[in-house]
């Protein structure tokens, strides 16, 4: 999936080891619940985002189930938690700088027929306790935040 001035930059890799099962990461785990500015209709979104830090940085996995199938969705880290304006801002590991990775933790994923989706991504650098949340949007309403989860 490309979005307009993100070709090219890592998103994502539906093969990559997810979070959970990273051997010796320090393993935070969150429930996504919907949030009041979804999409009508998205009341049956569900799922569970893992967040592994390592050796080698931080690994993010989202699962989620419920989506509207072939649509496609965006997922960031943010700064504050879910209770706080649906997550606030972006994390970023620069903050004041490019909002786009590898400043920014970015999932992007396309739900299958069955509603289902899973996607994990690397980024090299540890977020320490600066990542509170994780939010999904929908890929073309941006603004529509869909469900996010607390780490």
């Amino acid at each position: 999936m490309a979005m307009d001035g993100m070709e090219g930059m890592d998103m994502g890799d539906p093969d990559a080891t997810p979070a959970n099962e990273i051997k010796g990461a320090d393993l935070k785990e969150g429930t996504f619940v919907v949030l009041d500015t979804a999409p009508p209709d998205s009341d049956g979104v569900k799922g569970t985002a893992w967040l592994a830090q390592h050796d080698d940085g931080t690994t993010v996995t989202v699962m989620l189930s419920g989506l509207e199938p072939g649509t496609e969705y965006m997922s960031h880290l943010h700064a504050q938690s879910c209770a706080k304006d649906n997550g606030g801002d972006h994390f970023q590991f620069k903050k004041g700088g490019p909002t786009t990775p590898p400043n920014e933790v970015h999932l992007a994923f396309t739900a299958g027929d069955d509603g289902k989706a899973m996607m994990t991504v690397n980024n090299d650098t540890k977020v320490g306790d600066g990542a509170r949340a994780i939010v999904v949007h929908p890929a073309k309403a941006m603004d529509n935040k869909l469900a996010c989860a607390d780490f």
